[in-house]
């Protein structure tokens, strides 16, 4: 019986993990954030779910961070009601899915070293709620591998625990 509860209590964690899990993106990776530095290539291939967060890294004061609407980030333009983040190690919780749309308000680091980064946010793993499927790409997330074979795992074990209460 004991044994039974183990594999029960085993398949409940497995289940919620996945969707509690965010991932840290450090932006830029070991660039950080800086001019002249591709983040469309960047995020490429990502996938960003709510309760992900972005981390902006670069030397205070070199550079800021505006989270701004699609308009502005074409244009590149600095809101002035928008205080800019700006302490070097910049972490935004992405609390909400759609688009999401950041520049670099130093100077021209927007317009002239394409310090820009705009990505989509899907919600959270496992949420029941979705935005409309992307175009299919070949190579598949390592985050829904992850979630799926959590689940499988906590059907599997659902499965021996309930042969082993019978």
């Amino acid at each position: 019986m004991v044994f039974a509860k183990f594999f029960v209590a085993i398949a409940l964690v497995a289940v919620l993990v996945p969707s509690t899990s965010a991932t840290d993106f450090i932006v830029g990776d070991d660039k950080g954030w800086t001019t002249n530095f591709d983040y469309q290539k960047w995020a490429e291939g990502k996938e960003f779910h709510v309760g992900d967060r972005l981390v902006f890294k670069y030397p205070q004061g070199a550079h800021d961070v505006l989270r701004v609407n699609g308009t502005v980030f074409q244009q590149c333009l600095k809101p002035a009601d928008v205080p800019p983040l700006n302490s070097g190690n910049d972490v935004i919780p992405l609390a909400t899915p759609g688009k999401k749309w950041y520049i670099c308000g130093v100077a021209k680091h927007c317009e002239e070293g394409n310090q820009k980064l705009t990505i989509t946010v899907w919600p959270e793993v496992g949420s029941p709620q979705g935005l409309p499927a992307p175009n299919p790409t070949p190579t598949s997330s390592a985050r829904a591998s992850i979630s799926s074979a959590f689940h499988a795992l906590a059907v599997a074990l659902a499965t021996v625990s309930g042969v082993i209460m019978v």
